[in-house]
């Protein structure tokens, strides 16, 4: 039996109930698709996830990989391989490659839809499949030879790499010591080490195209020095792809790791053997801003996988409280003989249960909205509208940083807490998949930039950089939606103070920034709340796309028998659940934040 089942009613109905992504099928860039097609495939993408895919979840994780040191080179199990021969046989690899190169277009919003099941059943095979995705980058930011490499990435199935990391330079990216030298003909040397690679070797590719960031000769220090440049594994025939000898850039370790084992986390070396060719990626020094354009993909890409595994742990949780027997009811807990019962009967299991239901659906929601504006930045781009593509593109980047850093921190922290917690010791074994849940979510918490820095991100780039602007508009959106009343009045209320909770904190911290301009000191008071705004403005977010989906469940409630019956039903206890046992604490949290004082940045070290 598969580990994974993927929620394909409650994707169906974010997507086509609450966001109406329907109205777009059929019409502009999307004009090859309509509703059936696209339930089609996410069908099928959710019969080869439970089957094809979840298959070798367990193998990849207990097998891992093997490095042999003397070639460089990492190879992967037989079956995690016949996984991803699978993906890629079936032809899902053309949803991230570019039209021009034999991709399939479809909104963001489906996509996304699509990958939460495949991040959900085996994460791994998501992330090695993301050459298709740095060809998309290749494609449209490089030059007319680099359009050509980005085709053989497509066409001939290479894996990708984003080099950014340095032993001595993790998050301070501009901290990179990699170098790179022109040479006469055009092309670069670059020197260097870095660190954590994900996929940079797997025996599923017959060449690997590296992005890597490295600071050209003479260029200045930081950021701005940095360019990108695209580093093969193989030399290959610009023309058919044929390879050609091998590129001085090596795998030199593994890293042994607490989850998500069967993907290679490896240090790369480049220039030590042999020259490590590369190209300037569109042949200007743009590294950084060429770079975020697969950090934004990571980013959302780590926040899909987090809430996909929650959902699979709230799946596997659900099903084992409805066939566990444990103890009495415990209206009758006096009575010694009365029957067992499963223990979804027992109240704090209920409690659990919908606190991991309402994050897991309130989360799926917030990655297909956030999904939904990537939509909109297309179409509006299409259109040569540039004032509705600058609104879509800001509350985009407004949302990265929560799917990425609220996502996972909630669901790494809910998959311990209650997912694993409702099986007992059981959750503790590898007789149910709950524990590699929980190891291999970890680092979603991690990689991508921390959770700290995406509070940071999302405090002084999304929100202070912005003037407030996408956040304001955004909660003018929520606070219409809370003033409207109707179904579900209450609980609108409630959100609405919630709201203004968040703002408080907002403008405290706003404060504390602008202070810091006279008393430097005074920053130190926005870093120590930054990750607990984010979590808050997530979970008003949820909030919010929870109560919407109520109000569509009230209304078709009343006509809906069997499973519609009792999903509507759980839709608006969900909601009803999260506004009164969660939004409470934003209001405590803002306490905290005004009362924040630089005690504990006054410490000593030796204090700690």
């Amino acid at each position: 039996m598969s580990h994974y089942t993927a929620n394909l009613r409650d994707i169906e109905f974010c997507l086509f109930d609450l966001l109406g992504r329907e109205k777009l099928l059929g019409t502009s860039l999307y004009s090859d698709l309509d509703r059936d097609t696209a339930m089609g495939m996410l069908e099928e993408i959710k019969r080869i996830t439970e089957n094809d895919l979840a298959a070798s979840f367990v193998d990849g994780d207990r097998i891992g990989t093997v490095f042999d040191k003397a070639t460089g080179e990492v190879k992967l199990p037989e079956s995690f391989k016949k996984s991803y021969k699978a993906f890629v046989d079936q032809g899902w690899w053309s949803l991230d490659a570019p039209v021009e190169l034999g991709g399939t277009k479809i909104p963001p919003s489906l996509r996304w839809a699509i990958a939460e099941m495949v991040l959900g059943a085996n994460p791994a095979i998501h992330i090695y499949a993301s050459g298709y995705a740095f060809a998309q980058v290749a494609y449209t930011l490089g030059t007319e030879d680099q359009k050509k490499m980005a085709g053989h990435m497509v066409n001939r199935h290479w894996g990708a790499t984003m080099q950014l990391t340095e032993p001595d330079a993790g998050s301070d990216v501009g901290a990179g010591r990699t170098k790179a030298v022109q040479q006469a003909d055009g092309t670069w040397h670059i020197t260097g080490t870095k660190r954590f690679i994900t996929s940079g070797d797997a025996d599923i590719y017959e060449n690997i195209m590296h992005f890597t960031l490295a600071r050209r000769e003479g260029g200045g220090p930081g950021t701005k020095g940095l360019s990108l440049f695209l580093i093969p594994k193989f030399m290959f025939d610009l023309e058919t792809g044929d390879l050609g000898k091998r590129n001085g850039v090596y795998v030199t370790n593994v890293e042994h790791k607490m989850g998500l084992n069967v993907s290679a986390t490896c240090e790369m070396n480049l220039g030590e053997k042999e020259p490590a060719v590369g190209y300037l990626l569109g042949d200007v020094h743009e590294g950084i801003a060429q770079m975020f354009k697969v950090i934004e993909f990571a980013r959302m890409m780590v926040g899909t996988k987090a809430i996909s595994t929650l959902s699979a742990g709230y799946m596997q949780a659900l099903s084992y409280a409805k066939s566990r027997v444990q103890g009495g009811d415990m209206k009758v807990m006096n009575d010694k003989a009365s029957p067992r019962v499963t223990i979804i009967h027992h109240p704090d299991v209920r409690r659990s249960l919908m606190v991991q239901k309402s994050y897991a659906e309130g989360m799926r929601a917030l990655v297909l909205f956030t999904a939904a504006q990537q939509d909109e930045v297309e179409l509006a781009r299409a259109a040569g509208d540039e004032d509705r593509l600058k609104k879509a593109e800001a509350l985009n980047d407004l949302l990265l940083p929560v799917v990425k850093g609220f996502g996972s921190e909630r669901a790494w922290t809910l998959l311990g807490t209650e997912s694993l917690q409702t099986f007992g010791g059981s959750g503790f074994t590898q007789d149910w998949p709950l524990e590699q849940y929980v190891r291999d979510a970890k680092i979603d918490t991690l990689y991508e930039g921390t959770t700290a820095i995406q509070g940071l991100d999302f405090f002084f780039r999304k929100v202070v950089k912005d003037g407030g602007k996408a956040l304001g508009a955004l909660g003018k959106e929520i606070a219409a939606f809370a003033e409207a009343g109707g179904a579900n009045a209450a609980e609108k209320q409630a959100l609405l103070k919630a709201l203004g909770d968040l703002n408080g904190i907002i403008g405290v911290l706003v404060g504390h920034a602008m202070a810091s301009q006279e008393d430097s000191k005074e920053i130190y008071k926005v870093g120590l709340n930054t990750s607990r705004a984010l979590m808050a403005v997530g979970d008003v977010i949820i909030s919010w796309l929870l109560l919407r989906q109520a109000d569509i469940a009230a209304e078709k409630l009343p006509t809906a028998t069997g499973k519609d019956k009792d999903f509507y039903t759980g839709k608006i206890a969900a909601a009803h659940f999260f506004v009164h046992n969660v939004l409470p604490h934003i209001t405590a949290d803002r306490k905290i934040v005004e009362a924040t004082d630089n005690t504990i940045m006054d410490l000593p070290e030796s204090a700690f």
